[in-house]
């Protein structure tokens, strides 16, 4: 049997979005309330709550309203000052895209980029943190999705904060399905979503900020406000005598709260071990097969996205349409 190209996939096996669990799906058909109407005041008011739970954050967490890339920028934009030094952790295509934005906001960037296919020592953190004092920022992607590699952001976390630079992690395809938490790392800014492991369609960004991230972009006058990247704006937002700083994405904010309620409700021990275990099988599977994963060791390999090299002479465009086409299988 074939598929047609112009009709739906029987399954998405791409690295993001996933596909929608249909419970989400339903609740974002619930009614669209007005912004100022009091139930949907309270209702946004919850679901923060859900995400403040979830995230296990001592304070609010804010809930920007566009996919995490958002979110991403809105952090560089915010928190990184003309008179930064930023230490830029590239392990992939996202940890190395994130310095691009970090070199608009200060001119004072350095880099440690490893190859692709492997993770971000501490120790080279380290060595970077004592011979450059001056470093004030650093940012790190957790998980870098195309490479399906996981870095130590506990441990580059710990590093950070005893030097006393600010730390920015992008969790947005690590957080949901895998121990990851702000605290835990000591982010100051810590960016996810749910179109990842929280099986829900893009459109939000949900953030953890510490206190002193909080107090650097408030004085930093550079700082996006009345803007989409704007990340003041938000800061209480979730408290109903507050004002929006701009419509909410109401439809979204009914399937996170679909989504959250998911993820709490199995438990995210359960989570994680759900993850893990179909990681283990399809790196197994992939391996039976004569292929070879993607990530340089089996330590690094991300529970959440498994990446397979592929073999010599195959034209993986070719073989992805192929896929999609004869099974309606598509993947990334």
């Amino acid at each position: 049997m074939r598929y047609s190209d112009h009709a739906d996939p029987v399954i998405t096996l791409t690295a993001g979005p996933v596909n929608a669990y249909a419970e989400v799906l339903r609740g974002l058909g619930r009614t669209v309330l007005y912004d100022y109407d009091p139930a949907f005041q309270v209702f946004y008011e919850k679901v923060v709550d859900k995400a403040q739970q979830a995230m296990r954050l001592s304070n609010k967490p804010v809930i920007l309203h566009g996919e995490p890339v958002l979110g991403l920028e809105a952090a560089a934009a915010s928190l990184i000052t003309p008179d930064d030094v930023v230490l830029n952790l590239a392990s992939g295509v996202y940890g190395k895209g994130f310095g691009y934005w970090a070199k608009r906001y200060s001119p004072h960037l350095l880099e440690i980029e490893v190859p692709y296919n492997e993770a971000i020592d501490p120790q080279a953190v380290a060595d970077m943190l004592k011979a450059h004092p001056e470093i004030t920022v650093v940012s790190v992607c957790h998980h870098d999705t195309p490479s399906g590699t996981i870095n130590p952001i506990d441990a580059i976390g710990a590093l950070v904060s005893a030097h006393g630079a600010y730390l920015i992690v992008d969790a947005v395809s690590s957080f949901g399905g895998m121990k990851t938490h702000p605290e835990d790392c000591k982010a100051d800014i810590y960016v996810t979503g749910p179109n990842k492991c929280l099986g829900a369609p893009p459109g939000l960004t949900m953030m953890g900020v510490s206190e002193r991230a909080w107090a650097k972009m408030k004085a930093n006058p550079l700082a996006p406000r009345a803007s989409m990247l704007s990340i003041v704006d938000w800061e209480h937002a979730w408290s109903s005598d507050k004002p929006f700083p701009f419509t909410p994405s109401a439809s979204e904010i009914n399937g996170l709260d679909v989504a959250l309620d998911l993820y709490l409700n199995e438990g995210p021990e359960a989570v994680w071990a759900r993850h893990a275990l179909t990681a283990r099988a399809m790196r197994a599977g992939v391996t039976a097969m004569g292929l070879s994963i993607w990530a340089a060791s089996d330590g690094i390999a991300s529970p959440t996205t498994t990446a397979v090299r592929t073999p010599e002479g195959v034209d993986e465009k070719a073989l992805r349409q192929a896929t999609r086409a004869r099974y309606g299988v598509v993947f990334s």
